[in-house]
């Protein structure tokens, strides 16, 4: 005797329910359940329903591993960084697995401490577990060999069916099948800078990365252009460049600064330097730190200095993480989404259009002011 729609299997208890008895007491065919599954084929909206419907009342699991056998992509989606401890960056992932669970899928992670052999190893396993999305976040060292490497990437994850997201990353170029979000990170700059000479500084500190890494480059170049547009010469040697975006490295840079030792790339082990060493005469008048985090360990140095934030030195940040608002003064700085930079990209690729090239959006930034930048000290 046949099944009538909507009769659950007698046996259902004794074993696990399969796309066949899903397509059964659905009334539809095992074809239209796996794209309903799937979800990457349209299906009439009463039919989904129903479909639906079955594979709740049979807690029906899809077969993950016989999707991937068969070609087509999981409902996972992978994202790439360098540490998930930073906030900017646990921020952007945070928005990405928002969003990814909103829509059904899980997420894989990895981490590579900076390490590029890491990343390709970590992009070639999503793209064995058949990921909907690989998304690399956060920046990179840009130059004719990553573009290569990466156009390659995305061609090889596109023809598997995935999709290659640059995350806070430049994008690849019009023919390119990858898609990417960034952030007006020239553009704060610009502006964060120009709100430091609108105040009347001239020689003005700048703690960053290094130069050849997508988020240094932009910033410095939105700093410079800054200081250009605005008549005002740069000096070279007010440049600390090559940090490692800690506290520390900020602490280190500012407070070798002050006290006159010129660190260059070398390191202070992270020691605590003692007002005594940091009284040393000051050639800037206020600090552009590249992130908050290096604001943050900036601003200790000042303090230990025995000066005083905005009174004697102006600091700056970029980001608008948590700590920024914490800070005492709180910190001026630039405030990037990197939540909604993360939740875009998600939406970005995974409701692109059918189509092989490039998908290319920027987010907005802009200045949000607080204590700790003031006028240059009359002193």
């Amino acid at each position: 005797m046949a099944r009538r729609r909507n009769d659950v299997p007698d046996d259902l208890g004794r074993r696990q329910s399969t796309i066949k008895d899903v397509a059964e007491l659905a009334g539809v065919s095992l074809s239209t359940v796996s794209r309903v599954v799937a979800g990457n084929y349209p299906v009439a909206r009463s039919t989904r329903l129903r479909v639906q419907r079955a594979i709740e009342q049979l807690n029906y699991v899809a077969n993950t591993h016989a999707r991937v056998l068969g070609g087509g992509p999981t409902r996972t989606v992978g994202f790439i960084v360098n540490d998930v401890r930073g906030p900017a960056f646990a921020a952007a992932v945070h928005g990405v697995e928002q969003e990814a669970a909103r829509r059904g899928h899980i997420c894989l992670v990895a981490t590579t401490d900076g390490d590029p052999a890491r990343e390709l190893a970590a992009i070639q396993l999503m793209r064995e577990q058949r990921a909907a999305a690989v998304f690399l976040i956060g920046g990179a060292t840009d130059d004719a060999a990553y573009r290569a490497r990466m156009a390659d990437i995305a061609r090889s994850l596109d023809a598997a069916g995935s999709r290659l997201v640059l995350c806070g990353r430049p994008a690849l170029g019009k023919d390119i099948p990858a898609t990417a979000v960034e952030y007006d990170n020239e553009g704060g700059a610009y502006a964060l800078t120009s709100f430091l000479v609108g105040r009347g500084h001239r020689r003005i500190l700048y703690v960053g990365g290094d130069p050849a890494f997508t988020t240094t480059a932009g910033r410095l170049a939105g700093f410079r252009r800054a200081m250009g547009d605005l008549g005002c010469p740069v000096d070279e040697s007010l440049f600390e460049l090559g940090t490692n975006f800690t506290r520390e490295s900020g602490y280190e840079r500012v407070g070798a600064r002050l006290s006159g030792a010129r660190l260059g790339g070398a390191r202070l082990g992270g020691a605590r330097l003692s007002g005594a060493r940091l009284g040393g005469a000051r050639d800037f008048t206020a600090i552009f730190a590249e992130t908050d985090v290096i604001a943050g360990g900036a601003m200790a140095a000042v303090f230990d200095a025995g000066l005083s934030v905005p009174e004697d030195v102006s600091l700056v940040g970029y980001d608008d993480i948590p700590l920024a608002a914490d800070l005492r003064p709180g910190l001026t700085t630039v405030r990037v989404p990197y939540e909604e930079l993360g939740r875009a990209a998600v939406r970005a690729a995974l409701d692109r259009p059918a189509v092989r090239s490039e998908q290319h959006q920027t987010l907005g930034t802009y200045v949000v002011i607080r204590q700790s930048a003031d006028g240059p000290s009359q002193a």
